[in-house]
């Protein structure tokens, strides 16, 4: 496994947990506009994007550029999985028969 394969994947899982940080910040009510864009939540989970941001710039210097967005989509399964555990969001049929085309799609690509 090379390092850019290995920047890509952490890129995946920063991204994945920035996006939960930002649905926790949305899930709450505040007192102002300002709060609601400035709180912990919010900073933390765009900073997470930005470091993300140069993990990914990092993987597209090594890998393949047809590659990269298809490793990339498997960060929608791992988005799911973090919800059903920090939010305790049940998997229904769709969101199960979703998780089945990215990843058999991951899968058909790479055959």
């Amino acid at each position: 496994m090379n390092r850019y394969f290995v920047a890509l994947m952490f890129s995946i899982i920063i991204s994945s947990f920035s996006q939960i940080l930002l649905k926790k910040s949305s899930a709450k009510t505040y007192d102002s506009v300002l709060r609601e864009y400035v709180n912990p939540y919010v900073i933390c989970g765009y900073g997470m994007m930005f470091i993300a941001l140069f993990l990914t710039i990092l993987a597209y210097q090594g890998l393949d550029f047809t590659n990269v967005p298809v490793v990339e989509a498997s960060g929608y399964v791992l988005i799911m999985v973090l919800s059903y555990f920090f939010f305790k969001e049940r998997f229904t049929f769709r969101k199960i028969l979703g998780m089945a085309l990215i990843l058999g799609g991951i899968l058909v690509y790479h055959l």
